[in-house]
């Protein structure tokens, strides 16, 4: 894991009033971009953004960079510079925990079994991975 990963971050964002609503970029974070229709949503948006893009950081052990000072950074007249928090223990367990999809192949005899008898393949197939991956389940949580 990265070394200093942190479980808060705060970064300057900044908040480009259109039209069709407000784009949000992170000067500090090249790529890490959303919008939303209202301040709200952008809010919102601009939240997921930051931790999906810190934990892709995280993940992937490259340097996090110091936040921007606020005096630093230069906007237009149709933006305002806003500051976004991340608690990040939150997003890494809903990102480590969410579901993903996965397409297999089992024979047909066997399924018409599990339809018959009501078998949640989800259920079964989550308990198996469990049982043949305990051994290294307490590791990663």
């Amino acid at each position: 894991m990265n070394s200093n990963k942190k479980d808060r971050y705060i970064y300057p964002a900044i908040f480009d009033y259109a039209d069709d609503g407000i784009s949000v970029e992170f000067p500090d974070l090249p790529g890490c971009l959303t919008c939303g229709n209202t301040e709200e949503e952008a809010f919102k948006m601009a939240r997921e953004a930051l931790a999906l893009h810190l934990y892709g950081m995280e993940t992937d052990n490259e340097a996090i960079p110091s936040p921007s000072k606020l005096t630093e950074i230069k906007t237009k007249d149709n933006q305002t510079l806003v500051l976004i928090e991340v608690w990040m223990p939150v997003y890494r367990h809903e990102i480590e925990n969410r579901a993903v999809k996965k397409t297999l192949t089992i024979p047909k005899w066997l399924d018409d079994l599990g339809n018959e008898h009501k078998v949640n393949y989800s259920h079964i197939l989550q308990e198996a991975l469990k049982e043949r991956l305990g051994q290294f389940i307490h590791h990663k949580h």
